[in-house]
């Protein structure tokens, strides 16, 4: 009886082991399907599988590197900078003021931030002395920020706001 034990487990630790390797390849192959690479026609030993794997992976943890400080120095070009101590965001280019000019309308954009006071009236005010006429004004809050949009329509053909 002990030798149909032992045969039977050496039986299943064979099958147990096959059923191992076969896992293996079958990982083997779809993590090397995965490199771009790995498109040629003779196939490379599971070894070289493996390495090439691994020189993928090291290549797309330096281009993370490389997307991480760009996008670092695209906030920092911004003007955003994290104040670490308290976890707020510090705008430091505040308020923001774009002009948009379209034949005889001009569109005012204004970015500030809630704790800045400033009257919209002296900019409607400056809009006005400038030769142009408010058509209407919005505003909005979001992030932080009020955003404060005014149309106006060219009344004086002297008026160029990008002077």
């Amino acid at each position: 009886m002990k030798s149909s034990q032992s045969s039977l487990s050496k039986v299943e630790r064979k099958t147990v082991e096959r059923n191992r390797r076969m896992n293996m390849k079958s990982l083997c192959s779809k993590l090397a399907s995965l490199n771009p690479s790995h498109r040629s026609k003779m196939a490379p030993s599971v070894l070289d599988q493996l390495e090439q794997a691994a020189a993928y992976i090291r290549e797309l943890q330096e281009n993370i590197k490389a997307l991480k400080k760009k996008r670092a120095l695209a906030a920092h070009i911004v003007g955003i900078n994290k104040d670490i101590t308290d976890g707020m965001t510090v705008e430091l280019r505040l308020p923001v003021i774009e002009l948009r000019e379209s034949g005889s309308t001009v569109e005012v954009v204004l970015i500030t931030g809630l704790n800045k006071n400033f009257m919209l009236s002296d900019v409607i005010g400056i809009i006005e002395e400038e030769g142009a006429q408010v058509v209407n004004a919005n505003l909005s809050c979001a992030a932080n920020k009020v955003f404060h949009t005014i149309h106006s329509q060219v009344i004086a053909t002297r008026t160029c706001f990008f002077d």
